[in-house]
C-alpha cells in the first residue's frame, strides 16, 4: 500500500524529504462518520493500535504543545503537563490546533506543522521499529522510525499515555 512521495505531497512529506528522512506512505478510504480517526487508521491498515500514533494539542500553561500517543491510549494531561515543564494542560482547541499546525482535526501530522510546536512524543514509539502517524490529511499515514520522528519534531520522549 505504499506509494511514492510525490503523490502525496503534504508539509509532512515535503519536510521529512527534506530532511532526507525515509519514509513510506501508506493512504485508505477515510470513513467521514469514523468514531476514532487513529483506530480506523490502524484497522484500514492491518497495523497493531499500539503502533500507530494520534497527534493531540494541548495548553500547557496556556502554551500550545503536542503530544503523540498511540491511537489505543489517552493522553494523560498531568503526564504531558510534568513533561513539557508545566503544570496543567487541557485540550487545544480544535479550531487553535488548525489554525497554528495548519492541519485538519483528524489529519493533523508531528510532522510539517506551520508553526513548530514543543513536542511529547509517548516512549513506548522507541519499543517499535516503524510508528505510523498522520500524513497531514486523513486517509494518509506515514511510516518512520521512532527515532527520526523525535529527531523531526525536536520531540522529547516520556510516558504520557494512560
Amino acid at each position: 500500500m505504499a506509494k511514492s512521495r510525490q503523490s502525496q505531497g503534504t508539509p509532512a512529506t515535503v519536510a521529512l524529504t527534506k530532511a532526507k528522512v525515509e519514509f513510506t506512505t501508506h493512504t485508505y478510504d477515510h470513513d467521514p462518520g469514523a468514531r476514532s480517526y487513529g483506530l480506523e487508521a490502524a484497522e484500514a491498515l492491518g497495523l497493531a493500535p499500539e503502533q500507530v500514533f494520534k497527534t493531540l494539542l494541548v495548553e500547557v500553561d496556556g502554551r500550545l504543545t503536542v503530544g503523540v500517543v498511540p491511537v489505543d491510549k489517552q493522553l494523560d494531561l498531568k503526564a504531558i503537563a510534568a513533561a513539557a515543564g508545566g503544570k496543567k494542560a487541557v485540550m487545544a482547541d480544535p479550531a487553535a490546533a488548525e489554525r497554528t499546525t495548519g492541519y485538519v482535526v483528524g489529519g493533523i501530522s508531528p510532522i510539517g506543522q506551520k508553526r513548530a510546536l514543543p513536542t511529547v512524543v509517548d516512549e513506548t514509539a522507541t519499543a517499535h521499529d516503524t510508528v505510523y502517524v498522520s500524513g497531514g490529511r486523513r486517509g494518509l499515514d506515514l511510516g518512520l522510525a521512532p527515532a527520526d520522528l523525535v529527531t523531526v519534531t525536536k520531540a522529547r520522549t516520556a510516558a504520557i499515555a494512560r
